[in-house]
């Protein structure tokens, strides 16, 4: 696969799949610039070397033309960012986007309108993506996070283009992944959270080869517990899966993996900032409880491996993380990884919910990769080939 650092964009219009999909407030002004900074080296290469950027994403998920999800919104902010006034057109396609593309000087950057306000763009539709194809010389995707869907921005578009390539943030996203895949140096400690089994299976099969320690968190730790003949009141549970994960237990042991499970449980009788809670041993929650976050004993334990261990992945949050009553397990797990980068281990955050809390305890610069693309990066590491990096190899 070749990348941006293959081509000298001289000349030429690069046509840019970015991922600016980024959160906006009620006025309409963007609140977290992550996206937008990943994306600035790619776009500052083209520019420096004499091209012209033209940049297409999605924003949101539109039911047709919606002017809340306007890309017009995000010009200001991304003009700060890259330290250049970017061209705005309210089209994506068409003969204003034509006309725009055609004014472009070197040097310049251009906005296309949302691509989502088309159905076709989803579609992965073949004529929306020749559409597409006319507004540059060379396509570049640097939109790791939606690199594992087909639509016609991301993937379909690339067949149209002799020069295809990635850019530095899918290369540093592939790079980074692969150093956990191909076995980091040891111990290996993998830290799965979040609310089901069913999301990270595949997952943790595949970590089951190269790690030493899987930490398991969140709500899918209530599904190991009530397999293993634990009470867990009312916390989540996939009861369709409790045979399949004493299975996955007896695979670990096999494979002298460490599956590391709570101690204790901090729990709660309402999914409220002002809800009762206790803390109780693992597998001893009554009835009309439910479990929202880790215990102390168990922030301990999971602390001292993660410190001790020489790689890190993380994805997923060790409790409801999002109501501060229950965020303390992810809020902690964040700092030992920051404690475990520092001691010289190569940390990776997985997307999603951990990325938020490593950049909300202002840790993204004090861990060695946070990625920008929660489902792609599970996807990938799963050992799927994800369409959009695909077509940059046809």
């Amino acid at each position: 696969m070749k990348t941006i650092k293959d081509i000298n964009f001289e000349g030429k219009k690069a046509l840019v799949r970015v991922d600016f999909n980024v959160p906006l407030d009620a006025d309409f002004n963007v609140t977290d610039i992550t996206r937008i900074k990943a994306a600035k080296p790619t776009i500052i290469k083209i520019l420096e070397d004499g091209g012209a950027a033209v940049l297409m994403s999605h924003l949101g998920r539109p039911k047709g033309v919606e002017a809340k999800f306007s890309l017009g919104h995000i010009v200001e902010k991304v003009s700060e960012v890259l330290g250049v006034q970017a061209k705005f057109v309210d089209s994506c396609v068409g003969a204003d986007a034509e006309a725009a593309v055609a004014e472009l000087k070197p040097g310049e950057v251009l906005i296309l309108e949302n691509l989502r306000f088309h159905k076709e763009e989803t579609a992965g539709d073949i004529e929306f993506s020749k559409q597409l194809s006319k507004l540059g010389d060379v396509y570049v995707n640097d939109a790791f996070g939606t690199a594992h869907r087909a639509h016609a921005s991301t993937t379909i578009v690339a067949q149209f283009f002799e020069e295809k390539v990635a850019g530095y943030v899918i290369e540093a996203e592939l790079v980074n992944a692969d150093k956990v895949l191909k076995g980091g140096d040891k111990p290996v400690t993998a830290i799965m959270g979040g609310a089901k089994v069913s999301d990270k299976i595949l997952i943790i099969e595949k970590l089951l080869d190269v790690a030493d320690n899987i930490i398991i968190g969140g709500g899918m730790s209530y599904t190991f517990a009530k397999a293993e003949g634990g009470q867990i009141g009312n916390s989540l549970c996939q009861n369709d899966l409790l045979e399949y994960v004493l299975e996955l237990e007896e695979k670990a042991k096999a494979k002298g993996v460490n599956l590391i499970f709570p101690i204790d449980n901090f729990l709660g009788d309402a999914f409220s900032n002002e809800a009762n809670t206790q803390t109780v041993l693992r597998g001893q929650i009554p009835d009309g409880w439910e479990g929202f976050d880790i215990g102390a004993q168990t922030i301990e334990l999971f602390s001292k491996i993660i410190k001790e261990s020489k790689t890190v992945i993380w994805n997923g949050p060790m409790g409801v993380s999002e109501i501060p009553l229950y965020a303390t397990g992810t809020i902690e797990v964040a700092k030992a990884v920051k404690a475990a980068t520092e001691n010289g281990a190569f940390s990776l955050i997985g997307g999603g919910d951990s990325a938020a809390a490593i950049n909300n305890l202002g840790f993204g610069d004090d861990v060695s990769y946070v990625s920008t693309g929660g489902g792609a990066l599970l996807e990938y590491m799963e050992g799927k080939e994800l369409p959009g990096i695909a077509a940059l190899k046809a």
